[in-house]
């Protein structure tokens, strides 16, 4: 009897030390590892010493534009500097083209008799003028003129009205040679650039 219970107490104890070795594990695994966790407050202290640092030189720069502030508003206002020479009036648009050393626009030279619509045999076919395509004999029928002899009797004073007045194609009369043209069309003649037109291989 006494054996069972020498046997029963070395059980008891050998329960008790594994109990207590298994509680020390479990003490050391959660106290252990909680005392590794180190709250390292350092980073936190020098991030705020760096806020605190911007913080003063914000606070610097914002007096200094005050006191820049304050001392330009202290100073008198410049006197107005005087103005540049006048600019030049812009010269007239257009060109002198009956050479009397003034511009004058529309009113060059003298304005040919015109006529309100072709006479009775039709208009000549004045793109036989070199120089006068489509667009052109409309705007010059537009002005009045629908025949050869008309542009062949054109004075140099009415040349230079109808070289101002031409819109898009000012000066086109003079350096195409149209009276010269027209003169030798009007007589029943040709040229070079009319027989072409004749053939159709112009326009």
């Amino acid at each position: 009897m006494f054996r069972e219970w020498g046997f029963l107490l070395t059980e008891i104890w050998v329960l008790l030390a594994i109990a207590a070795l298994l509680g020390l594990l479990a003490g050391w695994i959660i106290w252990g590892r909680r005392s590794e966790v180190n709250i390292d407050t350092g980073e936190a202290d020098k991030l705020r010493a760096d806020l605190d640092a911007c913080r003063a030189k914000h606070a610097e720069k914002d007096a200094q534009i005050d006191d820049l502030n304050a001392r330009l508003a202290a100073v008198p206002a410049p006197a107005p500097v005087a103005s540049a020479a006048p600019v030049a009036a812009a010269a007239p648009e257009g060109q002198d083209f009956d050479g009397d050393g003034v511009i004058e626009g529309k009113n060059e030279g003298e304005k040919p008799t015109t006529l309100s619509e072709p006479r009775a045999g039709g208009a000549d076919d004045l793109k036989k003028i070199k120089g006068v395509g489509p667009k052109m004999e409309k705007l010059c029928n537009s002005l009045g003129f629908w025949h050869f002899d008309q542009v062949a009797s054109w004075t140099e004073a009415e040349v230079a009205w109808v070289d101002a007045n031409l819109e898009g194609f000012s000066g086109r009369v003079s350096r195409d040679n149209w009276v010269e043209q027209a003169a030798l069309l009007a007589t029943g003649g040709e040229t070079e650039f009319s027989k072409k037109v004749d053939k159709g291989n112009v326009y």
